[in-house]
């Protein structure tokens, strides 16, 4: 039974279903009486201005539908009515109310009749709608074709349903036909548009026409990030698309896989990458009733719009009614029943705490509490456990979230080199204009990188079309129409863009002449600048790079110098670089199309404002600096530091963009809004060689291969050349790179068009700063070959860093190399991290011990490299073939101390492998045998590996082995022969014979002899044995006979000699 709605005022009932005219009064049948129809006096306008129908639905529609009352009888009636007139009154009207009440009968007859079929028909419907069967085709035949008629019998049903205390079908059948279908109906409007990266003041473009399916992957990497989103891209870019799962957006929470159903689905990606259109297409093809129809209730909540309600108390279901009013009156609490999705899309956008571990413990959905709290137990699964999560989030915010409260990772790789095409063949639909802009970005690596961003697709395609375009008119113009179809790569021209810096500064130029022949009628070629706007939107873009926010709101734009009630004409100025949106919840927030082109704004904003107050961005973190007039050197050797100083590389792109600026070729094309410099070219001279300095300091990857794209934006590329002439001669072996070189060499590798499948270190050097060195790369092949390379520990950290990240590394072969012991730990290290995707690990003497290892790690699920104690006991050995385990054994760099192969079939064979590994010079200190059936074959053959010099075995158990007489003597002969390290042999269960135990204790008296337990007999024998060895002073198992009878035993004694004289090695013959 679920629990009862709250009443509604009618108003408030109305608004609820505002949205289709109609409004269902669910509450009113639930708790007024049924309607009275005897009432007489009350006029049918009386009735429907009390009625929950609105004034636009018309009753005209019921009898099109022939269920209405039938009024084909009209003209018959008239006739008769005029015959009457001409009666006497009186007479007249006696005969008028004997005939209406003679009728009455009849026509409530057949009312009554009309009333009970369109009912039937109606509640069929209905009891479909519950059974599911063609569940949409009845809520949409229901919801196109609502009429008063149809609401009264849904008013009916919900009523009486309600009133029989059937309060489940109730609420499901008025979810389906009103809550579900308006919801569905809102969100279908909302999400069917898209405005591909321009604000909402342009034109939109149906999602399907444009949509182009995203490459998702299912797990990533938790590793803490260290590069800028766009090197995460480039390094993305690499990765090879077989290794990984792919996931499709509509099977998000589908894992047929994994017994446990998943509730919270976390999805990563860069900005732009396309997370809020997956979530898009995601909520539209529910909406339209196309995919995950399984779910009831899909609420997409992005962070950016509830920032507006951070100071806000308000309960789970006052947040839901205040984003979606046409839930309101919804049963939250009952929701258990139905799978509701919550999409929280942007987390990076939250500027909430996300307190997980100090937050309340909060269950209750209409008790009010801070939207922290309420976001925070809803992730948990306090709040509404019930509920399906989706969040999605840039990676440096994601680790936010608690990794135990999420069931699934996925990561968003925007588009793959095919989807790309795909993209650009989709926006041109003229198939030459297309393939010209495709073979343009191939050509620049560093733009079509970047082309995995669908952002940068769009502005790649506004730039390219615009400058093709341009130049076609041009020569058309030039009355050269022979050459109108002259390509770009033909004209191959100064102002093509080859560079993320000559792409946006383009970019940024169509943006403002479009603005301004739109709002100003402009049409020359130059630019009209409007150097006082950009300037308030570069300090705003800047000030938030530097707090990491990429969405803005009032105050920040106030703090900025920007009216807000100007902010609109910012965003119309330039609507594809900065978007004003207002939210459903009634606030305004601002933001740039994409963090990149923010970071342009900020840059160009360095540029502004040292043109005009002398003085760098940077000169207010420097008391000393403030009154030193800065030239543009100073600038550019303080952004560099700056950015070498970023943990995560959060100002590698805008550093970029700042020396690509600082170009005069890109200035020209800002001609009007920089001052233009002579000395530009002298700058430019000097920060290259500032630059190849830092490479001197040994850089960490990242930080060096953003500084090779810097030298890339500045047009030199001195260092990679001088590189790629020592690799085309192949003098490496012998070559003493400087470590400028060295980074020179790793960014080559890493950018060259071939993909590195197998990475040979003997190619270049032989040595551990190779490998250091050189570890970004290896991080990025598939297989890497680094043996007999006489690598030593040094550079086992360095690969332990590459095991343990996001790496496609799947083979590593480092055989005859001296990695000592600390070095096996440190790798060891880097195979148990989580993100460890080797699944081949070289590094034992021979293929059988590597065979060995790779076994049992299937078995045991970890490397035995990492094990002191190896536990084979029952049938764990399978089809390991023994001559491997010896081999994994005896390898050098086993650390196995005890092995336990406890009840095994150990044959004679398997005893003489056993034997070769004791002869080796192994660390092995302990074997158990126990329950192995060894007989007195499988005794000798281990004798023969005791007897060596070299086994330093110190305890054998070898309990219940079917070991006789014969396999006492081999052992005794063995431990006579090398007496020096077994202190502990364990015999217990086996049959001796007559002289077995003789023998072996025999050895206790050798002065060599270092054995300190020989234990022959179970706990209650032994028991038995040293009760009688204090009685008689001498051990019972070397007597023949044995007299107590002058002895008072007791119960316990007659017990524990019982069980003495049971066991085999008791020879007793005679006992009084």
């Amino acid at each position: 039974m679920s629990e009862k709605r709250g009443k509604m005022s009618l108003s408030q009932k109305q608004s609820v279903r505002s949205g289709s005219h109609v409004s269902v009064k669910s509450d009113r049948s639930k708790h007024l009486e049924p309607p009275n129809f005897s009432e007489k006096k009350t006029s049918i306008k009386s009735v429907r201005s009390g009625s929950h129908v609105s004034s636009s639905v018309s009753v005209k529609s019921d009898r099109s539908k022939g269920d209405g009352p039938n009024f084909s009888e009209e003209t018959t009636s008239r006739t008769k009515r005029l015959q009457y007139e001409t009666l006497d009154p009186d007479l007249q009207s006696h005969r008028n109310h004997k005939n209406f009440t003679d009728s009455l009968l009849q026509i409530f007859q057949d009312l009554e009749s009309k009333i009970i079929t369109f009912l039937k028909k109606e509640l069929e419907k209905f009891k479909k709608i519950l059974q599911k069967e063609d569940m949409q085709y009845f809520v949409k035949d229901f919801n196109e074709n609502r009429c008063s008629m149809k609401e009264a019998a849904l008013d009916l049903t919900l009523y009486f349903l309600r009133e029989m205390k059937q309060d489940e079908a109730a609420d499901t059948l008025e979810d389906e036909l009103v809550f579900i279908h308006q919801l569905k109906c809102s969100l279908k409007k909302k999400y069917q548009c898209v405005f591909e990266g321009i604000a909402k003041q342009g034109d939109s473009t149906l999602l399907k026409n444009i949509y182009t399916d995203l490459y998702i992957t299912q797990g990533c990497s938790e590793q803490v990030n260290t590069e800028h989103e766009v090197r995460q891209i480039e390094v993305a870019s690499r990765r090879h698309e077989s290794q990984e799962i792919q996931v499709k957006c509509k099977n998000l929470f589908e894992a047929p896989e994994q017994d446990t159903q998943i509730r919270t689905v976390l999805t990563k990606g860069v900005a732009g990458i396309g997370k809020s259109v997956s979530v898009q297409k995601f909520v539209l093809d529910w909406a339209e009733g196309k995919e995950n129809q399984d779910i009831s209730f899909i609420f997409p909540l992005p962070f950016r719009e509830m920032n507006l309600k951070e100071q806000e108390k308000l309960s789970l279901m006052d947040l839901i009614t205040q984003f979606f009013p046409e839930t309101k009156g919804m049963n939250l609490r009952r929701r258990n029943q139905f799978k509701v999705l919550f999409i929280l899309d942007g987390l990076d956008e939250c500027r909430l705490p996300v307190n997980f571990k100090d937050n309340e413990t909060w269950s209750d959905v209409s008790s009010p509490a801070s939207l922290d709290v309420l976001l925070t137990n809803l992730i948990k699964g306090d709040l509404l456990p019930s509920a399906l999560i989706w969040i999605t989030s840039r990676p440096a915010a994601a680790s936010k979230i608690p990794p135990d409260c999420i069931d699934r990772l996925t990561e968003i790789r925007g588009f793959n080199d095919a989807q790309k095409e795909e993209y650009f063949r989709k926006r041109f639909t003229d198939e030459n204009q297309a393939k010209e802009i495709i073979d343009h970005v191939k050509q620049s690596k560093s733009l079509f990188i970047m082309c995995h961003i669908p952002v940068f697709c769009w502005i790649s395609a506004t730039v390219l079309q615009n400058i093709l375009e341009e130049k076609r008119n041009n020569v058309v113009k030039n009355n050269q129409a022979d050459d109108a179809s002259k390509t770009l790569q033909e004209s191959n021209t100064e102002d093509t863009p080859k560079t993320l810096t000559q792409m946006y500064t383009h970019f940024l130029r169509f943006q403002i002449q479009q603005s301004r022949r739109k709002y100003d009628g402009e049409h020359t070629p130059d630019v009209s600048w409007d150097k006082e706007a950009i300037f308030s939107l570069g300090k705003l873009a800047f000030d938030q790079l530097e707090r990491n926010n990429v969405i803005f709101y009032d105050t920040d734009l106030e703090a900025c110098g920007i009216d807000v009630y100007k902010a609109s004409v910012y965003s119309g100025m330039c609507t594809q670089i900065f978007k004003e949106e207002t939210g459903i919840v009634l606030g305004t927030m601002y933001c740039f199309v994409h963090l990149s082109i923010q970071e342009f704004i900020a840059a160009l904003y360095a540029h502004l404002f040292l043109d005009i107050n002398k003085k760098s961005i940077f000169v207010h973190e420097s008391t000393e600096q403030e009154n030193k007039s800065e030239n543009m050197i100073d600038l550019l050797k303080t952004a560099v530091d700056k950015a070498l100083e970023s943990d995560n590389g959060h100002l590698d792109l805008f550093l970029r963009f700042l020396l690509g600026l600082s170009l005069q070729s890109n200035q020209r094309l800002l001609q009007g809004l920089l001052t233009q410099n002579n000395r530009n070219d002298q700058s430019r001279k000097e920060i290259v060689q500032y630059i190849k300095q830092k490479f001197e300091a040994n850089l960490s990857p990242e930080r060096s291969i953003n500084l090779f794209y810097c030298l890339n934006e500045l047009n030199d590329q001195t260092l990679v050349k001088d590189i790629q002439t020592h690799l085309s001669k192949g003098s490496f072996s012998s070559a003493d790179l400087s470590p400028a070189q060295w980074s020179a060499l790793v960014f080559v590798l890493l950018t060259s068009e071939e993909e590195l499948e197998e990475f040979e270190l003997q190619k270049f050097k032989k040595s551990d700063e190779c490998l250091i060195r050189l570890s970004a790369v290896i991080k990025t092949s598939k297989r890497a070959l680094l043996n007999d390379c006489g690598l030593t520990d040094k550079s086992c950290p360095a690969l332990a860093t590459v095991l343990g990240s996001d790496t496609n590394l799947k083979e590593l072969n480092m055989n005859n190399n001296n990695l000592q012991d600390s070095g096996v730990e440190l790798l060891c290290t880097g195979l148990k991290n989580i993100n460890c995707k080797l699944e081949i690990l070289r590094f034992l003497k021979s293929p059988a011990a590597e065979e060995a290892c790779e076994y049992l790690t299937g078995v045991l699920g970890k490397s035995p490299l990492l094990l002191k104690e190896l536990d084979l006991s029952g049938d764990k050995l399978g089809d390991l073939d023994w001559e491997k385990l010896s081999a994994l054994l005896m390898d050098s760099h086993s650390k196995l101390e005890k092995i336990i192969l406890n009840n095994c079939e150990l044959t004679e064979k398997s005893c003489s492998v056993l034997a070769t590994v004791l002869s080796s010079k192994t660390i092995l200190k302990e074997m158990n045998l126990n329950n192995s059936r060894l007989l007195d074959s499988g005794v000798k053959e281990i004798c023969e590996g005791l007897k060596n010099p070299v086994c330093e075995l110190k305890i054998l158990k070898l309990s219940d082995c079917s070991i006789s007489e014969e396999g006492y003597k081999a052992l005794s002969s063995a431990l006579r022969s090398n007496p020096s390290h077994l202190i502990e042999l364990d015999l217990t269960g086996n049959d001796p014979g007559p002289s077995g135990v003789k023998q072996l204790s025999d050895l206790l008296q050798d002065p060599n002899c270092q054995l300190k337990t020989l234990r022959f007999l179970g706990p209650a024998a032994d028991e038995g044995c040293q009760y009688v060895t204090g009685i008689v002073g001498k051990n019972p198992l070397l007597l023949r006979e044995l007299n107590l009878s002058e002895h008072e035993l007791g119960d316990t004694g007659v017990n524990q000699i019982s069980a003495l004289l049971q066991d085999k090695h008791c020879t007793l013959n005679t006992m009084k």
